[in-house]
């Protein structure tokens, strides 16, 4: 195997799209989709654009679902992608976004009430988390926001859950894996770790 020295513009080496649902100043909802998440234990940490409307939501308002949609609502995903809930949009998105508050209704989603948190939940998404913001700070560059934000309720649709027991089925879920800038899903299982609560 040879290696290359590269200098890429991103490192998004394959990881999950996630769609924040948050809430606006005027209690509208901001939907956003992001791909910098990752969990220890029932903490989510998300890393959002220190400039963007999530990132103000988050410290005003901290309460949030990520709702993580399947490889098929990569669409969706998209359309929401060149939209900014900031007016007016921000001048370094202005080349490529533009601004949009009905975020549900631009990306054909659908709204649905949370439990325990005000932001609602995407209906389309198989997983959703309820959570609310424990711990936010910015980055190393003051870039981005690195916010905690803790578990409190998890929804699952009942096709991915192994039948009465609360534990998801990998062979049943794939999320959408933004990979370099491009959507993916999961391919075929090649094995299990040592540690699994659902072993086949």
């Amino acid at each position: 195997m040879t290696h290359l020295t590269i200098e890429p513009s991103i490192l998004y080496v394959g990881t999950p799209v996630a769609l924040l649902s948050t809430v606006n100043e005027d209690e509208s909802v901001n939907l956003a989709p992001m791909s910098s998440a990752w969990a220890l234990g029932d903490v989510v940490v998300l890393g959002v654009g220190a400039s963007g409307q999530t990132a103000v939501n988050l410290r005003a308002r901290p309460e949030v679902v990520i709702n993580y949609p399947s490889p098929d609502q990569w669409d969706a995903v998209e359309r929401l992608a060149p939209l900014t809930a900031a007016d007016p949009v921000p001048s370094h998105k202005q080349d490529r976004f533009r601004h949009e508050r009905a975020k549900f209704t631009a990306s054909g989603l659908t709204p649905v009430p949370s439990d325990l948190v005000t932001p609602p939940r995407v209906a389309e998404c198989p997983l959703q988390f309820e959570a609310t913001v424990v711990h936010s700070e910015l980055d190393a560059k003051g870039s981005f926001l690195i916010a905690q934000a803790r578990v409190v309720r998890v929804h699952a649709a009942e096709e991915i859950v192994v039948p009465g027991t609360s534990h998801v089925d990998p062979a049943a879920w794939s999320p959408l894996i933004y990979n370099f800038r491009h959507y993916y899903g999961l391919g075929p299982e090649l094995g299990e770790s040592f540690r699994t609560e659902t072993p086949r």
